[in-house]
């Protein structure tokens, strides 16, 4: 069973806001209930079935290493109440992502292969090749796009000169974007992955701080790579092992699909949807270190549901 839609009335409530994977539901005393759904989002489309566990797999990812960055930069996380929500500090987000790359992969390495070699204002050396490490990680923030809409590059230069973002507030979200960067990338280190790049998203509580917001090093918002046998595949030009969301994009590609005019959405079959599902349950266990403990999903509307009011009621 997988949960791909909600619409509670929780006590309080006072607005509902659908993202791509997340449903957030802001309440009076200036709370946020994020939760996690099931869906699938991929070139800014959202797949007709949900994948078994996927919530819970990004939910609980992305709370870990909440948890393991709090100390160098603060964030909106209250609590989690349930396997698939998260609680936190109603906060107005900054209109930019800030992705970080430190190899020419993904967009970045599709954006090279077209001839361009330089990426958000941020200019990319002459001959590397895919997957080859940057000299050092670049920022090449995007903008947040509504529902249905692409997120477009942006560079530094225009963030400010439009002001999406004021000068000061940029700086912190630069220099957060590289602590928050380094310590991923020391998690992944440790557990045999290369952390290959990723994007966060911040936000400003009522009383002004900046604070990292949504996801954090999940697969659906980095790359991973498997830091054994990198090299050897890199000399021999070889693709490298990849932990991400990346393996569904080129499933798509295979099947004409890249979220552009007139596309359709190839069909998933049931035996497909349970490969993903036990890809992101490996993509848990080797991020984390730990084993995935399954919660029940006999009925995940009412255990969310439960959850929830059990947790607003303290």
């Amino acid at each position: 069973m997988t949960i791909t839609d909600t619409n509670f009335s929780f006590p309080g409530q006072q607005d509902l806001y659908k993202g791509k994977v997340r449903e957030v539901y802001t309440m009076h005393n200036d709370l946020l209930i994020m939760i996690a759904t099931d869906r699938l989002s991929a070139f800014d489309a959202v797949m007709p079935k949900g994948i078994p566990y996927k919530g819970q797999i990004l939910n609980q990812i992305a709370t870990k290493m909440m948890k393991a960055t709090e100390d160098i930069v603060p964030n909106w996380l209250i609590a989690t109440p349930d396997p698939n929500v998260a609680v936190g500090h109603l906060c107005e987000p900054f209109k930019v992502e800030m992705v970080i790359r430190a190899y020419l992969s993904g967009h970045a390495a599709r954006e090279y292969k077209a001839g361009k070699r330089t990426l958000c204002g941020v200019a990319m050396p002459d001959g590397m090749i895919e997957n080859d490490k940057f000299p050092e990680p670049i920022i090449t923030p995007a903008t947040k796009a509504e529902l249905g809409a692409h997120d477009e590059d942006i560079s530094r230069e225009a963030i400010l000169e439009r002001n999406i973002v004021s000068k000061t507030d940029y700086a912190i979200l630069e220099d957060y974007t590289r602590k928050l960067f380094k310590r991923g990338t020391e998690i992944a280190n440790s557990r045999g992955l290369i952390l290959v790049d990723t994007k966060y998203e911040f936000g400003k509580t009522k009383d002004g701080t900046i604070v990292l917001i949504d996801e954090i090093h999940t697969p659906d918002s980095s790359r991973y790579f498997y830091a054994d046998g990198y090299l050897e595949r890199q000399k021999k030009g070889e693709e490298q092992k990849q932990l991400s969301k990346e393996f569904v994009r080129q499933w798509l590609i295979s099947h004409n699909f890249q979220g552009l005019e007139g596309q359709e959405i190839p069909e998933m079959s049931d035996a497909y949807i349970t490969s993903v599902s036990d890809r992101y349950i490996e993509l848990y266990e080797k991020i984390t270190g730990e084993s995935f403990i399954k919660a029940d999903v006999s009925n995940l509307q009412k255990r969310i549901e439960a959850n929830v009011l059990a947790f607003l009621k303290h």
